[in-house]
């Protein structure tokens, strides 16, 4: 089953993106639409390429990069509740855009507001590293985690409060919720070399991973080392998560799902699990924007509300779950 399991999964983030690309508030058929993002000169082919195209592709990493981070951090952990947002990349990542929001820099300059919230996720790390320590276990990068995300949060709400400006809170506000729409070819080519990093470091982890199912005393005994671990775990999480939260705003939910629902499917393996819970992510991911087009086409319903109503009930089942096993 797990041989198959990864060219379904293929196959069905292929299906997906193509419904992507051809689901819109333009009427026209599939084979118009494909024809038109080759070689149509209309309106058509520059919606095609300019808005669908690009919206899709993030689609595509943004839900590999979550789905291949939550998938890292819960083998890391073990923890099935674990998620990438518990390191406070993605809280810091907000922050900065945010606050390049409310002084109007973003709106001088497009580029910034990516620019902050990359820059923000990159602070965080350095002080994710810093809190822990060279030497601190999981416990400890949990607490520090924990730690950034509280302040950033805090930090994103200070400013909402004593912002002057109601226009700038408003577009604060919208961006927080995540979405994929109006964005361009500039938004791929930000996020894409940060993803590209991210998928590297943590794509190397499986072995580690697998042996760390034993306990750390085991995994140090087969050669290897938790602290590199670690360190690749939160460099490319950081990547990829700020990279997605920079370009798309706070989407949640997709890297605490994705493992859970095909933990069993890989039979519990962390090294397989992280190319599955990739491919799930992206298929996720570009399933929900696509409801969203079809769901209330004349509202700009957002993604990130998407996922929260389709995570948040399976959270609540995977405590449910989680405190049964223990009891």
């Amino acid at each position: 089953m797990t041989r198959l399991l990864l060219p379904a999964l293929a196959l069905l983030v292929a299906l997906l993106f193509v419904a992507s690309l051809t689901i819109g508030y333009t009427p026209a058929g599939l084979g118009e639409s494909l024809a038109a993002l080759g070689t149509g000169d209309g309106p058509l082919g520059l919606v095609m390429r300019e808005i669908r195209l690009p919206r899709a592709l993030l689609g595509v990493m943004i839900g590999l990069s979550l789905g291949l981070a939550g998938a890292a951090m819960q083998g890391y952990l073990r923890n099935p509740l674990a998620e990438p947002g518990i390191v406070g990349i993605s809280s810091a990542a907000a922050l900065g855009a945010v606050l390049s929001i409310q002084l109007g820099l973003s709106a001088a300059f497009p580029l910034i507001l990516p620019a902050a919230a990359l820059g923000f996720a990159a602070l965080a790390v350095g002080l994710v590293l810093m809190l822990a320590g060279p030497r601190g276990g999981s416990i400890t990068l949990i607490l520090a985690g924990i730690a950034v995300s509280a302040l950033a949060g805090a930090l994103t709400s200070l400013v909402l409060n004593l912002s002057p400006n109601p226009y700038a809170t408003y577009e604060i506000v919208f961006w927080m919720l995540g979405s994929l729409s109006d964005r361009s070819f500039t938004h791929v080519w930000i996020a894409l070399p940060f993803m590209v990093v991210g998928w590297g470091l943590l794509l190397t982890l499986g072995r580690g991973l697998d042996a760390l199912t034993l306990g750390e005393d085991a995994a140090e005994a087969m050669g290897v080392s938790p602290r590199r671990m670690r360190l690749l775990l939160v460099l490319g999480t950081a990547a990829c998560v700020g990279a997605a939260t920079a370009v798309a705003g706070a989407i949640g939910f997709v890297g605490l799902v994705v493992p859970h629902l095909l933990r069993r499917a890989v039979g519990a393996r962390p090294s397989a699990l992280l190319p599955a819970s990739a491919l799930g992510g992206a298929a996720l991911v570009l399933a929900a924007d696509v409801a969203v087009r079809l769901v209330v086409p004349d509202r700009d319903l957002k993604l990130g509300v998407v996922m929260a109503l389709i995570g948040a009930p399976l959270f609540l089942h995977l405590i449910r779950r989680t405190r049964g096993e223990v009891l």
